[in-house]
């Protein structure tokens, strides 16, 4: 069981959320229905983690995360909590898995394989040929920033 204080602080709700790939930012699923309630995919599931920490990331597929300059930088330091990472078979972002860094080694995403929101560390991912590749990591840099966010108290 972690004590990751970022992990202790997602509300119950977060961990019963069923992966469901037509749930996906901008998808009219979620335009229509929004919230997590009926489902998410990676992406949409990763954004709701940070929105809960009080960090708006825009509502980009992996592809235009990746080249998004306005409000995501690409982290080429060490990581820090709420980073999110991206995973593929190759170095193509397009069509990336999304995961949120938690430190610690523990990577929290929504899981197509197991249906459900899953903490890996990052040998996990390399050992799938799915996600076996990491593309890079981004951190969201718009108000509010994340790197003087303070970790949940625990």
């Amino acid at each position: 069981m972690s004590t990751n204080p970022w992990l202790a602080a997602l509300p119950a709700a977060f961990w019963q959320v069923p992966y469901v790939a037509s749930r996906y930012p901008g998808s009219g699923a979620v335009v229509r229905r929004p919230g997590l309630a009926e489902g998410a995919n990676c992406q949409l599931f990763a954004y709701a983690v940070l929105a809960h920490f009080g960090v708006r990331a825009p509502a980009l597929r992996s592809s235009d995360l990746w080249e998004d300059t306005a409000a995501t930088v690409r982290v080429t330091g060490p990581l820090r909590p709420l980073d999110l990472l991206l995973f593929g078979a190759t170095a193509e972002a397009y069509g990336a898995h999304l995961g949120v860094w938690l430190g610690r080694d523990e990577i929290l995403h929504l899981c197509a394989e197991s249906g459900r929101p899953a903490v890996w560390p990052r040998a996990a991912f390399a050992a799938r040929e799915r996600y076996r590749v990491l593309v890079g990591a981004k951190r969201v840099v718009t108000p509010p920033d994340p790197l003087t966010s303070a970790p949940p108290a625990g």
